[in-house]
């Protein structure tokens, strides 16, 4: 079942790439007490994530920032070395989006948006969406109804949301 506004996300760990290695991030902590915009993507250096979705946020960090935000989380079903080498090749690192990869996929299926693409080598993959989570809980939820689209997950639109 896919997660709702007002639900609590799940505890997971995702992972990034720290100094020493691959390390596990609690997503209970990087929630708790906060206001994270959390956005994901079928997969890292795909066409539409590469060149729309991380960009926009990018583009609308300083905004986000404005409206209280405290971090915004890119996440993927990727390896963190993936997600570390891919926020260094868009940009996202130096603009201060934290990349996180969910390399097995057990927090995208546990709030309900993995799906299975084929015939483009998607497997086990993250829809595509964009929610704003006040200490643990989902206050905006995009979620795209094409995968392969950018409009209601995009930057811009988060701010809307949030106006």
């Amino acid at each position: 079942m896919t997660i709702s506004t007002g639900e609590r996300l799940p505890e997971a760990n995702l992972m990034r790439l720290g100094a020493e290695g691959p390390e596990a991030v609690s997503l209970g902590d990087l929630t708790a007490g906060r206001k994270v915009v959390i956005f994901a993507v079928p997969g890292a250096y795909t066409p539409t994530c590469h060149s729309a979705h991380v960009p926009s946020f990018i583009r609308n960090m300083d905004a986000l920032g404005e409206k209280g935000v405290d971090e915004v989380v890119c996440v993927s079903v990727n390896d963190p070395f993936v997600m570390q080498a891919w926020g260094e090749a868009t940009g996202a690192n130096e603009a201060g989006i934290t990349m996180l990869a969910d390399p097995m996929g057990k927090f995208t299926r546990a709030i309900g948006m993995d799906f299975d693409l084929p015939p483009a080598g998607l497997m086990g993959r993250s829809l595509r969406y964009a929610m704003l989570v006040e200490d643990g809980v989902v206050k905006v939820l995009n979620l795209e109804e094409d995968a392969g689209q950018c409009s209601v997950s995009a930057g811009e639109e988060m701010l809307e949301a949030m106006s």
